[in-house]
């Protein structure tokens, strides 16, 4: 009855009151949706502006790659200068493909995948089960070292290390070199996938009297092994385009090599090797773009990957 008085005193009765009130929620809630929606516009502009240059770049691969995408790129080894001289002299295409750097490429993945997989595994699961030691502070801070620390600097390193004492370039120093650069990516997506897991499955492992060893590699490896292999697809792509580090490790090689202490070329070295020679920068686009591609498609799978096996 007070309210009453009081809004009448005012000169309103309390159902104008509570109509003033809806009304003044409902401008309140068409302001948050007009804000809401510009936001939401803005946002959607600024992601336009940024991948026009990503648009422009797969573009221009597709518009001047696909002129030398032949099956001849896929079964045969780089040509010689003259011959892709003679070639363009009388207007046909350039004789000769990228075989020999798709099966470096090859080589030194299988190879960098054979180190690092297993070691950045096992460092990530001594991370995990010792989140809170000194120790482990230190070996995640070496990892984000080896991280941030510029390709071409591991391979002048990788060169002091394995290439002087062999006394010769091979596949074996690039293995080693991208072996060391996909190390923090498998080291860290296995120690948060680990984490990831809960609790219960340790308690459980242990309950039924499993040794810790046999919780680790029987029970929380494989309930984590969509993050595992995410991470490993994601290493191998993010080392798959580097030519620094190449360039003081493998050397390049003109013909198929499948020794691992011998000299290879590689898909990167290629393109750099093109650009390099006028005779040659043809085959540059057409190069990057199979090089585009196998990446692409490395990025779409460990995505679709993630969200198949991801962990709830």
């Amino acid at each position: 009855m007070e309210v009453i008085r009081l809004n009448n005193h005012a000169g309103s009765s309390p159902f104008l009151w509570r109509a003033d009130r809806k009304k003044g929620l409902e401008r309140d809630i068409r302001k948050r949706d007009s804000k809401d929606r510009a936001v939401f516009r803005l946002v959607c502009l600024f992601s336009a502006l940024a991948m026009i240059p990503l648009f422009l770049i797969i573009g221009e691969l597709i518009l001047k790659g696909y002129k030398h995408f032949s099956i001849n790129l896929f079964t045969r080894t780089e040509p010689t200068s003259m011959d892709a001289m003679i070639a363009k002299s009388v207007g046909a295409s350039i004789p000769g493909g990228i075989l020999n750097g798709i099966t470096g490429s090859l080589l030194t993945l299988l190879i960098s995948i054979v180190i690092a997989v297993p070691l950045g595994i096992l460092i990530g699961i001594f991370l995990a089960d010792n989140p809170k030691r000194s120790y482990s502070s230190l070996v995640r801070s070496l990892s984000d070292l080896i991280q941030g620390i510029p390709s071409i600097v591991i391979g002048i390193i990788v060169y002091a290390w394995v290439v002087k004492p062999l006394h010769q370039y091979s596949a074996l120093a690039g293995g080693v070199a991208l072996a060391i650069m996909m190390l923090p990516l498998i080291i860290r997506s296995t120690e948060e996938s680990l984490k990831m897991l809960p609790i219960s499955l340790r308690e459980a492992g242990t309950a039924l009297g499993c040794s810790h060893m046999d919780v680790v590699l029987k029970i929380l490896l494989p309930s984590a092994l969509g993050g595992l292999f995410t991470g490993i697809l994601l290493a191998v792509s993010r080392v798959l385009g580097e030519t620094a580090p190449l360039l003081v490790t493998v050397l390049g090689s003109s013909v198929v090599n499948w020794d691992i202490l011998k000299p290879v070329n590689a898909i990167p070295l290629l393109i750099w090797q093109f650009y390099n020679d006028p005779n040659l920068a043809d085959l540059v686009w057409s190069s990057s773009l199979f090089l585009l591609i196998i990446v692409l498609g490395i990025n779409l799978g460990a995505k679709n990957l993630s969200k198949k096996w991801k962990i709830s």
